[in-house]
């Protein structure tokens, strides 16, 4: 079969399009746990000789104390909630407050070891020790911060006594210090709270500025409480506004009766319906009846009589008589309709005047009543400010007169010099130790990742997947069981291991999404990286899940599946191909699997390669695939020799058995590129013999897949008997 005729995923580019540069963590994590023995060593000789060095210096005397410096004082808590921030006088006001932060702590360290406050501690001491000046005190003297808000103060000295004595003047020299700072602090603050009371803009101004700004707004506009006011106006309105709609209803019933009767004016009197305004007037009704009435005279005698009759000229005299008097009541209806119409459009623009000139005074209301929310909130805020000011400094006057040291030891014994405790040690003891320990950990550390650097080996599955974006088939965990030279029974005593090859026949599986996976060759960059145990492993995985599974040693260089599976190499692949033997007399049955086949090597033969070139293994490769659901080449490794790159033409695809811990990067990228370039067909990879952790839900379904396989197996064996 030809490759072109295979359709099956494979990769012929096996270098990644995209390396990410950087630091790899995990990677760097990894090489220290391997090298942890090398680190260690080094670390240790490291610190030992830093120790030793350190034991030979002079032995010297140390003394300490801690002192926690309170977060918050009184005056702090009274000056730190003003509505105006302290910290914004001027430079000749400014207030000190505690370290809060790691400035402030700082900068207090920094107070700590000026001259201003070291001079009483030398002042008092000098006389004793001439030698002890500001100098000699500050080199010896440390003063770092352990924790928030405590600074620990230590002083070194070979002489014991001078270190305990000046331990003890410093610490008092401190305590002095935290109180005269505490009542600047406060007398500061009272300053500038008074000030901002009295000053010409302080807040009893603002208060009295805001009360007169108030008192003028109420004069000027004639309110007291613009919200009631606009209540009323509110009100006011929205009367008018119902009268607005009760008179606009009676006009337009006005003017829908007033058209009514103009429509019906326009007809004859005698045809008119009867307009309900019309009827209702008497002095017309009396004028129409009569009118009807000759009406009706006139036709009785005009059936008689001709219209020279003096009976019908005097009806038609009374008729003529009749008519202008009703035109004339008809027209006194129309003015007194124009008249009522007209009376209602001028009591609505009246209304609407009303309501527009109360809707512009309530608009200037909404004005007035901004402003004066506006003068009610800022007096409110002044009144606020002055009596929170006035809280403030009844509370720093209560604070000046106390005497409490802000600053506590927490050691209170070490100002008793009975019982201040001075420690001797060599001077760079421990902190020879500590950093030679620091440094060794360095120089191991960069020992470690050097070796391996240079070793440039696969230790991890992610080594493999940086380098490649052939996809990853398997992990095969390392197995001391299987490394003797027989493991043709070793694997059945290992479920879970062969659980593993299941699970990877099931990924080759899925890479036949279109069509099949029905041949594969299985190699390995170079010799001995398990390729051989694989393919063994990976033909009874198939085979055990009901395929018809052939196992065909390739290698006609080195053969070694026959020793591996336990059989006799007495004719094999050499045998088919170059004595014409039918490959059905040279195959054998597998012990473990009942549907797994061998074909061994055979005798060695002088030139392998003419023979795996040769068309007559085409044609085999071809029958073989016919015949059986999967047939699974073993062959010589990539590197040197061509071997696997030609049968895996005539296959679905290769499969790369990559050795963790053993492969170098170089000869596993040689062997890619030899790969790219011959364009073999590629399936994935298969990490083996690794030593990372087993996921916990793998070991979970693997365990219950082989009791589900036990009991399986039990029923089966129940239903045989049975049968």
């Amino acid at each position: 079969m030809m490759n072109s005729e295979i359709s099956s995923p494979s990769h012929t580019h096996p270098f990644p399009e995209n390396e990410e540069g950087g630091l790899n963590l995990g990677q760097v994590s990894a090489t220290l746990r391997r090298r942890s023995l090398l680190i260690m060593g080094i670390t240790g000789i490291v610190a030992a000789g830093a120790v030793i060095k350190a034991e030979q210096d002079p032995l010297v005397y140390q003394g300490k104390f801690e002192i926690l410096t309170k977060p918050f004082s009184a005056e702090s808590q009274v000056t730190a909630n003003v509505p105006q921030s302290l910290g914004s006088i001027g430079s000749n006001q400014q207030v000190t407050l505690p370290p809060s932060s790691e400035n402030d702590i700082k900068t207090t360290i920094k107070v700590l070891q000026s001259p201003g406050v070291l001079s009483s501690v030398i002042q008092k001491l000098n006389s004793q020790y001439p030698d002890l000046n500001y100098e000699s005190l500050l080199e010896n003297l440390t003063i770092v911060t352990t924790e928030k808000n405590i600074l620990e103060v230590e002083y070194r000295s070979e002489n014991q006594q001078q270190t305990q004595q000046v331990i003890q003047a410093l610490a008092q020299a401190y305590l002095d210090y935290s109180l005269k700072e505490r009542r600047a602090d406060i007398e500061q603050a009272i300053q500038f709270v008074q000030a901002r009371i009295d000053e010409e803009n302080g807040l009893k101004s603002q208060v009295e500025l805001w009360q007169n700004k108030l008192a003028i707004f109420r004069r000027i506009n004639n309110l007291v409480e613009p919200e009631k006011k606009v209540a009323e106006v509110s009100s006011h309105i929205a009367s008018w506004t119902q009268q607005q709609l009760e008179n606009k209803v009676q006009l337009e019933q006005m003017l829908a009766q007033y058209q009514n009767l103009q429509q019906e004016l326009a007809q004859q009197p005698t045809e008119r319906a009867g307009n309900s305004v019309l009827s209702a007037n008497t002095r017309y009704q009396k004028i129409l009846d009569a009118i009807q009435e000759i009406e009706i005279e006139q036709k009785k005698s005009s059936a008689v009589f001709t219209n020279i009759v003096p009976t019908i000229q005097t009806l038609n005299q009374k008729k003529a008589n009749l008519l202008p008097m009703l035109q004339a009541e008809e027209q006194r209806v129309l003015r007194d309709f124009q008249s009522r119409i007209a009376e209602l459009e001028a009591r609505d623009q009246s209304i609407q005047q009303k309501i527009n000139a109360l809707n512009s005074y309530l608009k200037r209301l909404a004005t007035l009543s901004r402003d004066y929310d506006r003068i009610q909130q800022e007096l409110k805020i002044a009144n606020d400010n002055l009596n929170q000011f006035l809280a403030k400094r009844q509370a720093l006057q209560i604070e000046l007169s106390q005497k409490q040291q802000p600053w506590k030891l927490l050691n209170p014994q070490a100002v008793e010099p009975e019982a201040f405790e001075v420690e001797g040690l060599s001077p760079n003891a421990k902190t020879n130790l500590a950093l030679g320990g620091m440094l060794g950990l360095l120089l191991g550390t960069g020992a470690a990742l050097l070796i391996d650097k240079l070793s440039n080996l696969f230790y991890t599955t992610k080594d493999i997947k940086e380098v490649t974006t052939l996809p990853l088939l398997g992990v095969i965990p390392l197995q001391k069981e299987l490394q003797n030279s027989n493991i043709k029974d070793q694997s059945f005593k290992l479920p879970q291991f062969f659980e593993v090859f299941r699970s990877l026949y099931t990924n080759i599986l899925l890479l036949g999404s279109d069509s099949t996976i029905r041949s594969l060759v299985i190699s390995s960059a170079t010799p001995g990286e398990g390729k051989s145990t694989i393919a063994i492993q990976l033909a009874q995985a198939a085979a055990a899940m009901g395929q018809r599974v052939l196992l065909v040693d390739a290698d006609l260089r080195f053969p070694t599946l026959h020793k591996l599976v336990g059989s006799m190499n007495i004719q094999g692949l050499t045998d088919v191909i170059s004595h014409d033997l039918d490959w059905q007399n040279a195959i054998e049955k597998s012990p473990q699997e009942e549907n797994l086949y061998i074909i061994s090597a055979g005798q060695i033969p002088p030139d392998p390669i003419r023979l795996l070139a040769s068309q007559k293994m085409q044609d085999l490769m071809d029958e073989l695939q016919i015949n059986f659901d999967l047939v699974i080449y073993d062959t010589p490794n990539l590197l040197g020799v061509a071997d696997a790159n030609l049968l895996a033409a005539h296959t679905n695809g290769m499969i790369l058995v990559t050795e963790l811990g053993k492969l170098k990067r170089t000869l596993f990228q040689q062997a890619l590129e030899e790969l790219q370039i011959a364009g073999t067909p590629m399936l994935g990879i298969v990490a083996n013999k690794s030593k990372e952790d087993i996921p916990a839900t793998s070991i979970y379904y693997r365990q219950y897949y082989q009791q589900k396989m036990s009991v399986e197996k039990v029923e089966m064996n129940a239903e045989i008997s049975s049968s």
